[in-house]
This record gives structure tokens, C-alpha cells and sequence, in this order.
């Protein structure tokens, strides 16, 4: 079968090749991959991954042999595959825990773009009570920051999204956002809670802007940036306030099934900027890593 795997030489991050068919434990699925969702994190840092695997971790599809077991989907459900490896496939062998079942209503190219980012921005906005709460989202315009935006506001904070451009406050304010900001500097707010994409000299900014309990939560670093505190930013009294790490790979199946509710109910929408046929994986990552994408980039699997 035809499938995309890790490629460290110049013409990687992926290359296409001919892989052996998955073959199931008896605990695993067996899922006709139909679309495919690419994430900045796997690609731009593909040296962690070897060479030659079946790269990938967030698709949908449809089971087209039950685990043996008995446990998961039956054969011909609609099924989201959320943070399960060498998901970028024509087929993969997943746990059930790693499915998410797909309802009526919901499309399968919306229900793949939620996997990593929309997993993360749910597991780290469930971490307080975010009603009345002043939430920070940065990196807004992107994958995880799109769910974010509207997770927060669905909860009931008061949500602040900052992008690097005006170009990416685009649609933002109709997802959610109270506002849209460019620059921390324009505002003198406290927030609650910062879920930062960005790190880099923005992380110290959002300190100084977090309130006597706050938290920040690290779930990326696509400024490629160091992270540099003024000497006693780090002191204070009041309420301790907190800076928070993110690395949570355990199974998605619950966190998968809950976006998609929100999904069948219009709460909530997937952020695909880009859409597009699998063999145009070139041009997709291309696009990905010039930052000409406002969300996730979906791709159709042949």
C-alpha cells in the first residue's frame, strides 16, 4: 500500500513509498484512511522520528475490520483517528482508545482535522473553570489556536487572541474572540490562563500579563525562539502563578468523541485553511511552514 513516510534528506520532511500492509493485534482496528491532517510539529521536527517509518498521527476514515476482540467500532463506522501512529496511510492498525466515532452530519475531512490540535486545546482549557475566566490564546490563527478560540468561549471566558499579523485576525472575532490583538503590549488585562503555541520572548511577556493565580500552559514553540525572564519577573506575592508544560499522549478516544458532539451540535467548527489531494503533499508542507495556512491543512487520501 501506498503510504507517506519520514524522509531526512533534502527533499524531505515525507516522501512517498510502498509500505507493507498493517497487520491488527487482536485489539486493534483496521481503518481505510480517507483523509490525512498535517501538523507543523511532526514535520518540522521529523529528525525525532526514524527514517523510512510510516510518519503521521491524526487522519479519519472508515473500519473496515473490527478488532477481533470485540472491542471499538464495528466494521463500516466513520471513525476519527486522533494521535495514533503512522496514521498517514491508504490503511493503519489502531487501538480503539485512538478512535473517535465519527456522527451523521459531521464530515470526514472536519472530523481529521481535530486529532493533535483539537485534543490539546480541550485537555489544556479543561485544567480551571473558565467562567467569567480572561483567557489568553496565542498563536490564535493556527490549528490548535482556532479550537482554542472557541473552546474558551464556549466554556464562558472572556477570550483574548493574539496572532503575529492583521492578515491572521481573520475570522477570529466570529469564532469567539472578545479580541483580537497584534501586540500584548496593546493591552494592560490580567489573564487567568494563557494557552501559548508560541514560546520564545512571548512567554515572558504573558508572565508579566498573568494574574495572582494564573497559569500559562506550553503546548508549542513555533517561534523556534529562546524564552529570557528580566531578573525578579519570577518573584512575587499573592497567589502562586504557575507555568505549565504539555506532553499528554495518552489515548484520545474520550477527548475525540467529545469534539465531534460539539461538532454534530454547531458548537463547534474545524479550521481547515487548506484542502487539497495527498499526492500534493509538497506543496502543502510548503505552504504550512511559509505560515500561509490559517488552521489545519486537510488532505485527501486517493
Amino acid at each position: 500500500m501506498r503510504a507517506l513516510v519520514v524522509d531526512h534528506s533534502e527533499a524531505g520532511p515525507v516522501r512517498f513509498a510502498d509500505v507493507d500492509e498493517p497487520v491488527p493485534s487482536t485489539g486493534e482496528a483496521l481503518v481505510e484512511i480517507r483523509h490525512i491532517c498535517l501538523n507543523f510539529g511532526e514535520l518540522n521536527y521529523v529528525h525525532q522520528w526514524p527514517a523510512g517509518a510510516v510518519h503521521g498521527h491524526d487522519a479519519a476514515g472508515v473500519v473496515v475490520r473490527a478488532a477481533s476482540d470485540g472491542s471499538g467500532p464495528p466494521e463500516g463506522t466513520r471513525v476519527a483517528v486522533g494521535m495514533a501512529p503512522h496514521a498517514w496511510a491508504e490503511r493503519v492498525a489502531v487501538s480503539p482508545a485512538s478512535l473517535g466515532t465519527v456522527p451523521e452530519g459531521v464530515d470526514l475531512a472536519d472530523a481529521a482535522a481535530l486529532g493533535i490540535a483539537g485534543v490539546t486545546a480541550l485537555r489544556v482549557l479543561r485544567k480551571r473553570s473558565l467562567l467569567a475566566r480572561d483567557v489568553l490564546i496565542t498563536g490564535a490563527s493556527g490549528g490548535v489556536g482556532h479550537f482554542a478560540v472557541q473552546l474558551a468561549a464556549l466554556a464562558g471566558a472572556r477570550v483574548t487572541a493574539l496572532v503575529g499579523s492583521p492578515e491572521r485576525a481573520a475570522g477570529l472575532r466570529e469564532l469567539g474572540a472578545d479580541r483580537v490583538l497584534t501586540d500584548l503590549a496593546e493591552t494592560g488585562d490580567r489573564f487567568d490562563l494563557v494557552l501559548d503555541t508560541v514560546g520564545g520572548p512571548l512567554v515572558a511577556q504573558a508572565w508579566s500579563s498573568l494574574a495572582e493565580g494564573g497559569s500559562i500552559h506550553l503546548v508549542g514553540y513555533s517561534s523556534g525562539q529562546e524564552t529570557t525572564f528580566p531578573s525578579g519577573a519570577l518573584f512575587g506575592f499573592g497567589e502562586p502563578r504557575s507555568i505549565a508544560t504539555y506532553g499528554d499522549m495518552t489515548p484520545t478516544g474520550g477527548e475525540l468523541t467529545d469534539l465531534l458532539g460539539l461538532m454534530a451540535a454547531g458548537r463547534l467548527s474545524a479550521p481547515v485553511g487548506l484542502r487539497g489531494d495527498w499526492q500534493d503533499v509538497g506543496d502543502a508542507v510548503q505552504a504550512l511552514f511559509a505560515r500561509k495556512v490559517h488552521g489545519k491543512i486537510v488532505l485527501d487520501v486517493a
